[in-house]
């Protein structure tokens, strides 16, 4: 059971280690294809338009930063990362179910 508990864990390890690099490669690259109105220039730390007035900072409305930042957003707490306790949860009650189903491992 062990064993399955550290492939479980290298396995979470791993996608968690995915959704990060995801992240931030799908904000950099929405940083880099983001497009402001006239007089704006894109705020790569506020990951908004900016003319110098805090009270006007817009979003870029482009298709392409529109849809890396959607994405972004799935990827990250509100999606697929959100799932990530429910993962874990089912996958342990799932080995020790199986661990009793079996009844411990030994043969009858």
């Amino acid at each position: 059971m062990f064993n399955n508990l550290s492939a479980l864990g290298y396995g979470i390890i791993t996608f968690a280690i995915i959704i990060g690099i995801g992240t931030v490669v799908l904000t950099k690259f929405g940083g880099s294809v983001a497009t402001c109105a006239s007089g704006f220039t894109y705020n790569a730390t506020l990951d908004q338009c900016s003319n110098g007035t805090p009270a006007f900072d817009t979003d870029p409305t482009n298709a392409a930063w529109v849809n890396t930042n959607y994405l972004t957003g799935q990827l990250g707490q509100s999606g697929l990362a959100g799932w990530t306790p429910a993962i874990i949860a089912l996958a342990v009650g799932m080995l020790f179910l199986g661990v009793f189903l079996t009844k411990g491992g030994r043969k009858v």
